[in-house]
Order: C-alpha cells, then sequence, then structure tokens
C-alpha cells in the first residue's frame, strides 16, 4: 500500500510542472509568423490603395476646378489679349475683364493668376501644371466671338506605386 501511494505523489508532482514542448513552441511560431507576415502584406495593400485614391482625387479636382476657373474668366471677359491674332498660341492667357487685366501662366509648375489684386496660385499643392497652351481661335467676321482651345497637363506629387497619376485637358472656351 505504501508503494502506491508514491506514485501517487510522484504522478501529481508531474502535473504541476507541465509546460510547453520544444515542438509545441516552433508550431506557435510558425504559426504566428504567418499572420504577421499576411497581416503585414494586407496593411501594404491598404496603403497602395490610399496613394493611388489621393493622387487620382489631386488630379481630378485641380483638373476640373483650373478648367472651372478659365471657363467662368474666359465668358465674362470683354476681350482676349493675349494669345493676340487667330491661330496664334501662347503659354499664356490675358484677359481683360471689367477693365482689369487677368494674366494666367506658369511658373515653377503651378498654374497662377495675375490680376490687379496680386498673384495667386490656381491649383493646389498637391499637383503640378505642365503643357499649359492657348490657341486662339475663331473667323475673321468682325464681329465673331473671340474664342480660345486651352491645353494643360495635371500631375499628381503624390507618388504612388504605379508612378506619377497624369491626366490631359483640353477644351474650347468662348466669351459670351
Amino acid at each position: 500500500m505504501r508503494h502506491k501511494k508514491k506514485s501517487k505523489v510522484k504522478s501529481q508532482r508531474y502535473k504541476v510542472q507541465r509546460g510547453f514542448t520544444l515542438v509545441e513552441l516552433l508550431i506557435y511560431i510558425g504559426m504566428l509568423s504567418i499572420l504577421f507576415t499576411v497581416l503585414t502584406q494586407i496593411f501594404g495593400s491598404i496603403l497602395d490603395a490610399q496613394l493611388e485614391s489621393e493622387a487620382t482625387s489631386s488630379v481630378q479636382q485641380d483638373g476640373r476646378f483650373i478648367l472651372s476657373r478659365l471657363t467662368y474668366d474666359t465668358r465674362r471677359a470683354q476681350a482676349i489679349v493675349i494669345p493676340a491674332a487667330l491661330g496664334s498660341q501662347s503659354t499664356s492667357l490675358q484677359l481683360t475683364i471689367s477693365g482689369v487685366n487677368y494674366t494666367y501662366g506658369l511658373s515653377g509648375g503651378n498654374l497662377e493668376l495675375t490680376n490687379n489684386l496680386g498673384i495667386n496660385a490656381i491649383n493646389s499643392g498637391e499637383t503640378t501644371v505642365s503643357g499649359l497652351n492657348f490657341t486662339r481661335i475663331g473667323n475673321s467676321v468682325v464681329n465673331a466671338k473671340n474664342t480660345i482651345q486651352i491645353e494643360y497637363t495635371v500631375t499628381s506629387k503624390v507618388v504612388r506605386p504605379k508612378g506619377q497619376e497624369t491626366k490631359d485637358f483640353k477644351t474650347t472656351i468662348g466669351i459670351r
């Protein structure tokens, strides 16, 4: 009987000292490393999608705002000063609106408007504008409407995995 009590005590002692084996630890570490790898890839994909969205959004917003601003000012202008002659091209546009000269031109990748109030950047700090070209079109009839063709490219400063977002804009606007 005495012998049975000793073995019971030994088996209880082993149960108390139980822990993880080396194999179990390796399995847990392997599973955690796979989980961290998957989470890292998901996080990277989320960041790439955010950069893509930012780049596309800034180019679209600035491109449309520039187009709206040029349309608004051209339609209310009394005269197109530069480019002066039919068929001529220029990298700047000068309009006369209520006796004030409004001049659009590029400076350091920014489209700037210069008038009696000073110089204002038209695009945001998240984009650059290039390839700005104004062409005077129309016919030679004395009372014909003055019309201008506008071309420009807006490029995002946000660098995404696929490269920079770029969009070309082109329209024709006439004085009312």
